[in-house]
């Protein structure tokens, strides 16, 4: 490792925080949107009926391994050309999409568009967390990604009341535009127009620092996985992220965005995937704030992720318990399991501070959106399985045992990384 020149750090409530926390709110609208208006978008293209839940599924997988895609092509791209490039191109591609994605009338340009539309949504958070951490005191950045990931997860909570109220908003935007859009549509096309509104605020923000003075040498290899293959510690540490961060899109993956099923076997009536959507992403907004608070307080993360994964291995059993009958108490689990897994935040943040600066971004970018792709392995398991079993309830059981892998795989990575509060990050690979 070699140092560069030490560099003035930023105050933490300026405009990178800002528009990082507002790309994120828009991120992650448009990742879960989909998931509250799919049953109204594949009805109306006609693809409902006997193979809607093979049409969700292939949707949603499309969009997530666009993310998988995306967050390779980004993170090199932020490591070799700057994080302000990725943060904005990222939100003008995903921004793009949105709107496209009022228009399909098909399924595969559906598919098309949701793959084009995960490849923007993977850049923006790794962009935004990078440029945070190298531009904050080392000791308050962790405020800085707390406020970014905790005002970005009630972009989830704005798609579902949206995605409620999209027939009235449609009423009305064609009663005055005198257009013909259906609910869904108009879900979209918010979706689109809030993201492009932001590009008008990259006059305010700045390049870090850091990558200035690690762009300059001609020396420093940039953007390379090569740096993370070097060595074993290295490779350890890379998947130990990407393991801590599973359980948090089992259960949102799974749980949440599948659990019309699971509800079923549970006898639970009355519930909307809208609802529980609404009510886990407002939960994963009040976990990352307490989260953050609670490793500033403690000024350890490391300890925090450990604790919070406890939690939401006991929270996932009492969902999958069949104790809860009403509509109400599950939707107040739902809201339980969002605060259990609300360590995005600390999880994110711990990543992009375990390497340098000239893979930061690589990293930054990789490892959220490795635990996004891997919700694509994590539900075809959960399908297979809940096939597979010969049980009362395939479904709840075939969640006890993913949901377990997942749990051990991140209780393992939690063990084997290191703190890094208050690490300094002024260092190249």
């Amino acid at each position: 490792m070699t140092s560069s020149p030490k560099v003035a750090t930023a105050n933490p409530f300026n405009m990178l925080v800002i528009v990082a926390a507002l790309g994120y709110f828009v991120d992650i609208y448009d990742l879960i949107l989909f998931n509250v208006i799919k049953k109204e978008s594949l009805e109306l293209l006609k693809l409902a009926g006997d193979a809607y839940e093979a049409h969700e599924i292939f949707l949603f997988n499309c969009q997530m391994m666009g993310m998988l895609i995306g967050g390779v092509l980004w993170g090199i791209l932020g490591d070799k050309k700057g994080r302000v490039k990725v943060l904005f191109g990222s939100i003008l591609l995903y921004s793009m999409a949105n709107v496209a994605n009022a228009f399909v009338t098909d399924l595969p340009t559906y598919a098309a568009v949701r793959f084009i539309a995960g490849l923007g949504l993977a850049g923006e958070l790794g962009a935004g967390i990078t440029l945070v951490v190298e531009s904050m005191q080392k000791e308050r950045r962790g405020l800085g990604t707390m406020i970014i990931v905790t005002f970005g997860a009630l972009g989830a909570v704005f798609a579902s009341v949206v995605g409620r109220k999209g027939a009235v908003m449609a009423s009305i935007v064609n009663t005055y535009l005198h257009t013909y859009l259906a609910g869904w549509q108009v879900a979209y096309l918010v979706g689109g127009i809030l993201g492009l509104a932001l590009l008008l605020l990259r006059v305010g923000t700045y390049e870090s620092a850091l990558f200035k003075n690690a762009h300059q040498s001609r020396q420093v290899l940039k953007g390379s996985f090569k740096l993370i293959l070097k060595s074993k510690d290295n490779i350890l540490k890379y998947m130990s992220c990407i393991f801590i961060g599973l359980p948090i899109w089992f259960i949102i993956g799974v749980l949440i965005a599948l659990g019309a099923g699971l509800t079923r076997e549970l006898g639970i009536t009355g519930v909307t995937t809208a609802e529980a959507v609404m009510y886990a992403y407002l939960g994963l907004s009040v976990g990352d704030l307490l989260s953050g608070l609670f490793s500033q307080w403690f000024k350890n993360r490391r300890v925090v992720i450990l604790v919070y994964l406890i939690l939401s291995m006991f929270l996932t059993v009492v969902y999958l318990w069949p104790i809860t009958a009403t509509a109400q108490g599950y939707y107040f689990i739902c809201f339980a399991l969002g605060c259990g897994t609300g360590y995005w935040a600390l999880f994110v943040t711990v990543a992009s501070e375990q390497f340098g600066t000239n893979i930061r971004s690589t990293v930054a970018n990789t490892v959220p959106n490795f635990v996004r792709g891997a919700v694509v392995p994590i539900t075809i398991s959960y399908k297979y399985l809940s096939s597979l079993l010969a049980v009362d309830q395939p479904k709840v059981m075939a969640a006890y045992i993913v949901g377990g892998v997942c749990t051990a795989l991140a209780l393992i990575g939690a063990y084997y990384i290191k703190d890094t509060f208050s690490k300094d990050l002024d260092y190249t690979e």
